[in-house]
């Protein structure tokens, strides 16, 4: 075979076991950037990083990984608005709501004490456009992030894959780039 150094993977959650298997195998590092993990494939990604570096995110976006931090900001902020979440991908994108969008309302909900709906729609080739709506008695604060294309999330693998060495256990993308 020929040297490889990581591997990353955006395939799907049904390839989890037999990913981690080969990676374990041949000591290798994997970033890991499928969603919809069933919580036995999140305990063999666990499992996993006891023996290699896992990078382990919904979205390898450096945008998403700031939008992350500026809703959870803002929902310690606002913690009385009404949330919304409007996600809109690609017409052949297979999860709805998104993992991305699952992600966000976690953030959300963990610091406002809810349970956000949230609205997808499937449509074209929008590669992926993420809204969170926090209305106030007074105010609204909008968050947006839009992907233009699929090579920002390629890039974010490649930047997480570049930082494996010398890891231990798992690590989410946007700790990596925030430190959080």
């Amino acid at each position: 075979t020929e040297d490889v150094d990581c591997v990353i993977d955006f395939s799907h959650h049904s390839l989890t076991e037999g990913l981690l298997s080969f990676c374990k195998q041949k000591k290798l590092p994997v970033v890991i950037a499928t969603t919809g993990q069933t919580a036995e494939e999140q305990a063999l990604i666990a499992e996993a990083a006891k023996e290699i570096p896992v990078f382990f995110s919904k979205n390898m976006s450096v945008g998403i990984a700031l939008l992350c931090e500026l809703a959870k900001t803002t929902a310690l902020t606002f913690p009385d608005a009404d949330i919304e979440i409007i996600e809109k991908h690609h017409n052949q994108k297979l999860d709805a709501p998104s993992g991305t969008a699952r992600s966000l309302a976690d953030i959300v909900d963990d610091n406002m004490n809810v349970t956000t709906d949230i609205q997808s729609v499937r449509c074209g080739e929008i590669p992926g456009i993420h809204t969170i709506g926090f209305e106030g008695l007074n105010d609204r604060i909008t968050l947006t992030h839009e992907a233009f294309s699929r090579e920002g999330f390629a890039a974010g693998a490649v930047e997480a894959a570049l930082r494996t060495e010398g890891l231990t256990g798992v690590h989410e993308f946007k700790k990596l780039l925030l430190g959080k």
